[in-house]
């Protein structure tokens, strides 16, 4: 999506990265890179508008729920994996640990 007009930072890359805005996960400078986009275009403010609206409503209807903890330290040891590197996001760890090709598990 693009509203057709030029800025500074791109429809696409604010689009491409509005939940890490939304999640408070960016650095400093990209958040106010962000803020001056939405400034400058109604389109992109009104998705984020929209995504922020959808994130208040699933955390007021589904915030209450506890996640349960050998999920939750799966999901952080895969997060820990692909930020140190040793796997990329499009490969999958098997239950045993072992990094798994996507290919070899379909």
């Amino acid at each position: 999506m693009s509203c057709g007009e030029p800025h500074e930072t791109d429809c696409s890359e604010v689009l491409d990265h509005l939940y890490e805005f939304l999640d408070n996960e960016m650095p400093d400078n990209d958040c106010t890179k962000f803020e001056v986009h939405f400034e400058e275009c109604s389109p992109c403010l009104e998705k984020y508008g929209l995504e922020q609206a959808v994130k208040k409503l699933v955390k007021r209807c589904c915030g209450q729920d506890d996640v349960p903890s050998d999920l939750r330290a799966k999901v952080m040891g895969r997060i820990d994996l692909i930020r140190s590197g040793e796997i990329g996001p499009e490969r999958q760890v098997s239950a045993a640990g072992a990094d798994v090709p996507r290919a070899a598990q379909d």
